[in-house]
């Protein structure tokens, strides 16, 4: 099979023949369809998420289908089209499994970064933590809900019932969210790098009451913000633009420092909490509402050997919406 290979951080990704993975018994063997890019995946090539395995196959946006199964599968059968995302394994006992919080499972490993995933032609992936994909999106169009539509939407789930939600970096998640909140009746109120008039505009075509650059300070009080952009810097931004009682939401893996700040920003009860990885549960209720609201991802689509290409052009900011990889 073909993949794109990382050797070491720091390290573009080569083009790499590998041997076809055989499915263990829970197991599904997957022929890539498409495969998301994102932001965590720089994250990794960039050394900033220290514990990957070496050499690694990136991508955990995966749309795929089904060319093999392991005998204990169930639910599944040869040729679905399924969705492979970032939660890839939980060890099902530790205190916050049972709990009802796998994505914090103290043994959990994640597709992409322990787990080979899909800038290739072929994966396999715990059939366990694999979905059934809505109809009615593309193979790229259904790439991006696997990880800017997840971590998108529980980071909305934590801003509870605010109706003024700040949104801060208006990338692959942002274009996402938006869409749902405004579903949910909420006000979308759009924060860019200052003077990108084009991811401002894409806001507002997205049904966006307000936007401008993350430097400017929102026309009205927020109730909720959530951060998408991995600057520390916001942190205080958002606090700032936040009425009392409000919470920022950080949505990112990996965020540098956040700078100190006054304790007047914190004070009459607002909060600052971070976002991780999701649960199956977050999954099933996202997959579900996304063909009713109806979510409509945009995407640009690129031959997988072009990987390296579609993790600068993230990198600059020079994509509207997704970068999606077509083996």
């Amino acid at each position: 099979m073909r993949a794109m290979l990382l050797d070491a951080a720091g390290q573009p990704l080569r083009l790499a023949e590998l041997p076809l993975p055989e499915p263990g018994p829970q197991q599904l063997r997957l022929r890539v369809a498409a495969c998301g890019v994102c932001r965590t995946d720089l994250h990794i090539v960039d050394g900033e998420l220290r514990e990957p395995k070496l050499p690694l196959v990136l991508g955990h946006e995966i749309v795929g289908r089904v060319e093999a199964m392991g005998r204990e599968v169930e639910g599944f059968a040869i040729g679905d089209r399924i969705g492979m995302p970032w939660l890839g394994f939980t060890d099902g006992n530790c205190s916050y499994c049972r709990g009802g919080h796998e994505n914090l499972c103290d043994h959990a490993r994640f597709t992409g970064y322990q787990i080979d995933g899909g800038y290739a032609s072929h994966t396999v992936a715990d059939a366990r933590y694999c979905f059934h994909l809505p109809e009615g999106y593309s193979d790229a169009e259904a790439a991006p809900l696997l990880c800017a539509g997840l971590i998108g939407y529980r980071s909305l789930k934590l801003t509870g019932d605010a109706r003024r939600l700040g949104i801060y970096g208006f990338g692959a998640a942002a274009h996402i969210v938006a869409q749902v909140a405004r579903h949910q009746g909420r006000q979308v109120f759009a924060f860019t790098r200052p003077g990108d008039g084009q991811a401002q505009a894409f806001a507002r075509e997205l049904g966006a009451v307000w936007a401008g650059g993350s430097d400017e300070a929102p026309p009205e009080a927020l109730e909720a913000a959530i951060i998408f952009a991995p600057i520390g810097a916001l942190v205080p931004a958002a606090l700032k633009a936040l009425r009392k009682g409000g919470v920022v939401v950080c949505g990112g893996i990996h965020m540098s420092d956040i700078p100190t700040f006054p304790y007047d920003l914190l004070w009459e009860e607002r909060v600052v909490r971070s976002v991780a990885n999701l649960t199956r549960e977050d999954a099933r209720e996202f997959l579900a509402l996304a063909p009713k609201v109806p979510v409509q991802t945009t995407v640009v689509p690129m031959p997988l050997t072009e990987a390296n290409e579609a993790l600068k052009r993230l990198r600059k900011g020079d994509l509207t919406g997704a970068a999606v990889l077509i083996p």
